[in-house]
């Protein structure tokens, strides 16, 4: 049986690719690592890694293994917190999944709360393209995961599924920030901040922009804090959703025009963990958070 430390060991490794990494985050000698992580490729008969010029990468044989490291790990945490739940105590750890724009912008109050009223849970935060998101709760590498037009897959239960429509963003003072609707084309009319192809975002824009308008012309940005900063200048449009821009719509620092042409065609936001078996208590403690922010229009 693989010892406990030998398992944090070879878990951290596996995500920093580096020996070196991980002997700082575990602030254990990196000889001390090397020397218990060959003596187990000794072991078992095969190696764990390759060892490449810029580190290490799982073999296949480390694959089966950092899964096995990987659910014993978990096994032990929900082990330890109902053993603390006994005690009335609120402990354990938690990693969520999710894109860069849903960290930066909604998510990140909604953690900030958690964390002040659970200090005891030990809160991990991964942010991935949102194809990769899937793949990370499957492994087991995160417990749950919260992203836009997520594929349906056999291996997820959805605890959170809800549908936010995109608008036209812009400074309240916009030409056009008092109208009740707006055609796409009117919005072409004033420079544009446009999601990058690697948000959902794009992928509606370009689902109805079948119009004489190069969407090259417009600046691009994986950032929806950048665009939310720049949409409060006018004359520059952005396109969010409510919930991206909900602190500053309470500030009335932005408005939202609804979209005729998109506005047929909903983001859906779902949050997703494991079919097998329910989450463990500090994982749910902050999917119910996140679920009751988003159902009452908390600032997220």
């Amino acid at each position: 049986m693989l010892h406990a430390r030998l398992l944090r060991y070879l878990d951290e490794v596996a995500r920093s690719g580096s020996i070196r990494k991980a002997s700082s985050r575990l602030n254990v000698a990196s000889s001390a690592i090397n020397r218990q992580i060959l003596a187990l490729e000794q072991e078992i008969g095969s190696p764990i890694f390759e060892r490449l010029p810029r580190g290490l990468r799982l073999t296949t044989a480390g694959e089966l293994l950092i899964n096995h490291v990987r659910q014993t790990l978990k096994e032990h945490e929900r082990v330890r917190t109902r053993i603390e739940a006994l005690r009335g105590l609120r402990r354990g750890d938690v990693t969520i999944v999710t894109t860069t724009g849903i960290a930066a912008g909604f998510l990140a109050p909604v953690i900030e709360r958690f964390t002040a009223a659970h200090p005891g849970i030990k809160l991990r935060v991964l942010t991935l393209p949102r194809d990769n998101t899937i793949a990370a709760v499957v492994s087991g590498e995160a417990d749950i995961a919260l992203a836009y037009n997520l594929e349906n897959n056999p291996r997820l239960t959805t605890f959170l599924r809800c549908e936010f429509r995109l608008g036209a963003v812009m400074a309240p003072d916009h030409p056009l920030a008092r109208r009740t609707s707006l055609r796409l084309a009117e919005c072409f009319d004033y420079p544009m901040i446009i999601a990058d192809p690697s948000m959902t975002i794009r992928d509606v824009l370009e689902s109805v922009a079948d119009l004489d308008y190069d969407l090259s012309l417009a600046i691009e940005t994986n950032s929806i804090g950048l665009m939310k900063r720049l949409a409060q200048t006018k004359p520059n449009i952005t396109f969010l959703n409510s919930v991206d821009i909900g602190e500053e719509l309470r500030a009335g620092l932005l408005k939202v025009v609804p979209v005729r042409e998109i506005d047929s065609k909903p983001q859906v936001l779902s949050l997703v963990h494991r079919a097998k078996g329910p989450l463990e208590s500090a994982a749910n403690l902050l999917a119910s958070a996140i679920k009751a922010a988003i159902e009452t229009g908390t600032p997220l």
